[in-house]
């Protein structure tokens, strides 16, 4: 007998001729407006942007299936009477409108919150400030050598929730979660991974605990049969322990912990009752850096229950990184360089700094979070030779940096550019052999470009024409 999932034809058959609006024209609604059509839904359309400025193949869709629509800046202004309010991540739940639509009865959700309540198999979740997208693509690779069809989305991947009516018991999906997704979450994944919790998206949040408590929704309520995955070196993240509904499984780098997955001398393993087993050296990983080592813990810890020991760690083995992570991208007259456009907060370019033990060239910058850059200036100081400054936060980082060499009495060659471009040229002019130029900017990207992808995309195409 075919599976029928219950839960989602209650919803389609409630959301047949009600007033539904789905706020933001972005990568997680657009497969929305077909299923809302198909199931006959009352749909209007909401963005902050203009008319002018939607994509035509978007615009065409909201004209051929007769929506109505507000954009523009004030488009909320007419987010009133509704049923259902789908909201995209960049739309923050607080918002007084969607406040005083919900006091009215309104039911505020996303498409990934649908996803989650949705589901008729296990889910895993993913969230954390550094390593999100490595640690899910992880426990995607491993699952998938273990033989389990799988379902990958969240910020990565694509969106999932019209994926609902193919999906099977047995499946699973995993999925990548920020802070605005998990926001007035309800629900939380089955299994639970938080890879750590530091200042981060901060000129979107109201405040660091703000974020902090967004982060934990993705296991709060979960029941007794949960599993969260914490980092124990994580100072937030290990205290999150106290409030998790299910079991805690730790992973620690700095910690030989009695149960968990450690780092230990450049070895993952395994830890119950005070008994260490092996389980991978880092000379057969093909990942660098001692925080990707922390990512496969993650992954062990989150999929060490559904999967055998040794399935994991061929999948562990084989793995060869994400792009935009530390990513190689050429060797010019035995100079290595690598992109790591992810680098979009100070402690993911430490990270990064950290992975290295040659000698490097840093370029870095970007746009502006409001973040502290004064923890990313001793690591500067300590493992690079020549620093490369460039977009809105250049004087940040290097009034941090000089604040830094005053202290210590030393030098620092740094480097101020108008463009990625003229800061490539720059570290290929300094750069000496034997040494690492690395592009990990402690910034977002938003000043020059669309996304972090974007930025990565360009450093490669400029290194590869030198």
């Amino acid at each position: 007998m075919d599976f029928v999932n219950e839960r989602l034809e209650e919803f389609n058959r409630y959301i047949e001729k009600k007033r539904v609006a789905v706020i933001g024209l972005g990568t997680s609604n657009i497969p929305l407006l077909d299923y809302l059509h198909d199931k006959k839904a009352n749909v209007t359309v909401f963005d902050s942007r203009t008319i002018e400025q939607i994509p035509k193949d978007i615009m065409d869709k909201v004209t051929n299936y007769d929506f109505s629509f507000s954009f523009g800046e004030d488009n909320l202004s007419k987010l009133i009477g509704f049923n259902l309010i789908l909201r995209s991540p960049s739309c923050m739940p607080n918002q007084p409108a969607l406040e005083r639509e919900a006091e009215n009865g309104a039911i505020v959700t996303s498409e990934i919150e649908l996803l989650l309540k949705m589901a008729p198999c296990k889910v895993i979740g993913v969230t954390g400030s550094d390593g999100k997208t490595t640690t899910t693509s992880l426990i995607y690779a491993i699952l998938n050598h273990a033989g389990y069809n799988c379902y990958l989305g969240g910020n990565i991947g694509i969106p999932l929730f019209t994926k609902l009516p193919e999906m099977k018991p047995e499946d699973i999906v995993v999925l990548e979660l920020s802070s605005f997704q998990l926001m007035n979450m309800e629900v939380s994944p089955d299994i639970s991974v938080v890879t750590n919790v530091s200042p981060n998206h901060l000129n979107v949040h109201k405040s660091y605990e703000e974020y902090i408590e967004a982060k934990k929704n993705i296991f709060l309520n979960q029941s007794e049969n949960g599993i969260v995955v914490l980092n124990y070196d994580n100072d937030i993240t290990k205290k999150f322990a106290k409030d998790a509904n299910g079991k805690v499984v730790f992973f620690s780098s700095k910690t030989k912990l009695e149960d968990g997955i450690i780092v230990d001398n450049n070895v993952i393993k395994e830890c119950q009752d005070k008994v260490r087993r092996h389980l991978i050296s880092a000379d057969k990983i093909k990942l660098r850096g001692i925080h990707n080592y922390e990512n496969i813990c993650a992954a062990i810890g989150a999929t060490s229950t559904l999967v055998d020991v040794d399935t994991i760690i061929e999948a562990v083995s084989e793995f060869s990184g994400v792009e935009h992570r530390l990513e190689f991208v050429r060797d010019i007259d035995n100079v290595k360089w690598y992109n790591d456009s992810i680098g979009t907060s100070p402690t993911r370019t430490i990270a990064g700094l950290n992975s290295f033990n040659e000698e490097i060239v840093l370029i870095a910058g970007g746009y502006d979070k409001h973040l502290d850059y004064e923890p990313l200036a001793k690591p500067i100081v300590e493992k690079v030779k020549s620093l490369v400054l460039m977009g809105q936060t250049a004087d940040k980082i290097y009034n941090a940096v000089t604040e830094e060499l005053e202290r210590q009495n030393i030098n620092l060659s740094i480097y101020k550019c108008n463009s990625l471009e003229e800061s490539v040229q720059m570290a290929n002019k300094i750069a000496l052999k034997g040494q690492i130029v690395l592009f990990s900017p402690a910034s977002a990207s938003f000043d020059m470009f669309k996304n972090f992808e974007d930025r990565g995309n360009r450093f490669k195409e400029i290194v590869n024409s030198l």
